[in-house]
């Protein structure tokens, strides 16, 4: 028989390193021709910080995402940018990035608004282009403003860092050990066949809240692979180990879901900005993940009246705790 049911899992977690300096580092530039080199320490590995790094330098300088160039990652040519973990590199390398923009930033104005006749404040970068405040038809290309920084021997150079306002733990374990948290609840609804105890995923409602998210596409992708991760955790992942040697070493016996496993996903994106944030952001990295064996587990709770407190559930677990619960009827 088949049975069905609904489970919810939530959670916050801290971004960041526990109570410990958690810096990173950049540089930008930005060239005659108004396009922007960005070095920085971050090592994208697939969670796509390459692009939203790019994104925050793009928004700061008020060029086109096209213009920005990145070196990431590379120990000869940029600056420390701590571990691609802990969810932080939005968080820190963009905070670092952002300033770093910033700095290049403040001789770019400085010209745009001597070129313009307005004051500083009053100058607004957008689109590879700048205007006076309020007079939009008339404007000046990057180019011009780069040309002006030459004639005037001024280069449009910046170097950025961040650490976060987080203190190491004392004694009885109190402190402030993360500057910012994320959160998160996911919904999952899961089907239980009674006969086999195998369990399928067909659907997970996951909400987060993001601080901003940069790259709504990226956060979305982040959500859904965390929660096919998760699904992973609860259901099939089992490391068996034996006198410390690792006995399924292989993916044939070690059982990771897959793209054909992948239920239906609605990602959420809530945001309330964060203080310290580039633009408000936080990160999503692990926060996609922990909430969904949770909601999987209450899910199946729901569907048979079973309480699991190890993981994974694979059939044959499901199936045993099923067996015994008729049998004590």
């Amino acid at each position: 028989m088949l049975v069905r049911g609904k489970g919810i899992g939530c959670m916050w977690y801290g971004i960041g390193n526990t109570g410990l300096p958690n810096p990173a580092a950049a540089f930008v530039k930005v060239h005659i021709d108004g396009s922007v080199t960005v070095l920085a320490g971050c090592a994208d590995i697939g969670q796509g910080s390459d692009t939203v790094l790019s994104q925050i330098v793009a928004e700061t300088l008020g060029v086109t995402f096209d213009k920005v160039y990145i070196k990431s990652g590379d120990t000869e040519a940029t600056p420390e940018g701590g571990a691609t973990s802990a969810s932080r590199q939005t968080y820190i390398s963009g905070n670092a990035c952002h300033f770093a923009a910033l700095e290049a930033k403040e001789n770019i104005v400085k010209v745009a608004s001597e070129i313009l006749k307005c004051d500083e404040e009053e100058v607004v970068l957008i689109n590879n282009t700048a205007y006076k405040n309020g007079c939009e038809d008339k404007t000046i290309t990057y180019k011009e403003i780069m040309l002006g920084l030459k004639s005037r021997g001024l280069l449009a150079i910046g170097k950025g860092q961040f650490n976060p306002s987080a203190s190491a733990l004392v004694e009885n374990m109190q402190g402030i050990p993360y500057a910012t948290y994320a959160f998160a609840t996911h919904i999952a609804e899961v089907e239980v066949n009674t006969e086999t105890g195998e369990v399928t995923v067909l659907k997970i409602v996951a909400a987060h809240d993001v601080g901003k998210a940069i790259n709504k596409k990226n956060v979305e992708g982040q959500i859904e692979g965390g929660c096919l991760m998760g699904m992973g955790f609860a259901l099939s992942e089992k490391l068996i180990i034996n006198n410390g040697h690792m006995k399924n070493p292989d993916f044939n016996s070690y059982i990771i879901q897959t793209a054909q496993d992948m239920p239906e996903i609605y990602p959420i994106i809530v945001e309330e900005e964060s203080g310290e944030g580039p633009f408000g952001a936080k990160g999503v990295g692990e926060p996609a993940l922990i909430p969904a064996a949770p909601a999987i587990i209450n899910a199946i709770y729901d569907a048979i009246g079973i309480r699991f407190t190890h993981l994974p559930l694979t059939a044959d677990v499901v199936l045993d705790a099923i067996k015994k619960k008729e049998e004590t009827k």
